[in-house]
């Protein structure tokens, strides 16, 4: 079952980069996740390609066709950057021909404009690294970490290396070697964060389920997200929300049913 609703896949969407807070080494993984959420009709990335903090950036427009939207930095500071983008996005805006944003970047500045979007009526997946503030986040309906869009890509492009027998013995030596232990407070907060993703997951499942107790798996993932935008499966190892879900029996019971039409089959949740 695909975890990601039929409808958003419908969706035309705009994607505006803000090269002076991204890396061009996601720009695979980020249109490759966008594709789940819909179809790209702008991509326009922002910042001054004359500067070689840009220059990463350079290999992959053409790659993946995106527009640069150049802005030479007048002054010191990213604030021309950041105003041309946002002018830009209310342009599209008021043109009326997209469902929804994707906004490519780690700054809060963007947030008011996130805010902006969704007061419109439009739907805003935001993108970001580790550092991006709880403002943006929360300003976004969907927010996905691009440091796990790295490391697919990095997964997808990753070549068999020949072996070196100089070497082979090193490796191995390595590997026969015990790993250090987890220290307490490590282990600890893994148990911790472990029972919080079982309480906000049930209080999911209690306020999606039908009489009986069981929820369909795409409205659990829809209310999760709507709690925390920045929810994602794949911060706990697991590729799929289903995947979390079944790896949690003694907690879930899990069901698979067929839709009314009989075209399809439904996953659903419960708690035991």
């Amino acid at each position: 079952m695909n975890d990601i609703n039929t409808q958003e896949s419908l969706q035309k969407l705009a994607v505006l980069i803000d090269a002076d807070n991204a890396q061009a080494s996601v720009t695979n993984g980020l249109f490759a996740e966008i594709a789940k959420f819909g179809d790209v009709s702008v991509k326009r990335i922002y910042g001054d390609f004359t500067s070689p903090h840009s220059s990463s950036w350079k290999k992959v427009l053409q790659e993946h066709a995106i527009k640069p939207m150049q802005q030479f930095a007048y002054t010191t500071g990213k604030n021309a950057t950041d105003s041309s983008m946002i002018i830009d996005a209310m342009d599209l805006l008021y043109t009326r021909r997209f469902d929804g944003f994707c906004l490519v970047t780690s700054d809060s500045d963007f947030t008011g404009l996130a805010m902006r979007l969704k007061e419109a009526g439009l739907k805003v997946f935001g993108f970001g690294e580790q550092k991006t503030p709880k403002a943006f986040r929360n300003a976004c309906h969907k927010f996905i970490l691009t440091e796990l869009l790295r490391q697919d890509n990095n997964t997808n492009q990753k070549e068999p290396s020949k072996p070196n027998n100089s070497k082979t013995k090193t490796t191995n030596d390595n590997q026969n070697e015990p790993k250090p232990k987890e220290t307490k407070e490590a282990l600890i907060a893994t148990i911790e964060k472990d029972k919080v993703l079982d309480k906000f997951i049930l209080l999911a499942i209690e306020e999606s389920s039908d009489d009986t107790g069981w929820a369909q798996l795409g409205t659990v993932g829809s209310y999760l997200t709507k709690l925390q935008p920045d929810f994602d499966p794949r911060l706990y190892g697991f590729k799929k929300l289903s995947d979390l879900i079944k790896s949690k029996k003694k907690i879930f019971q899990t069901q698979v049913i067929l839709s009314p039409s009989g075209t399809g089959k439904n996953l659903y949740i419960k708690a035991k």
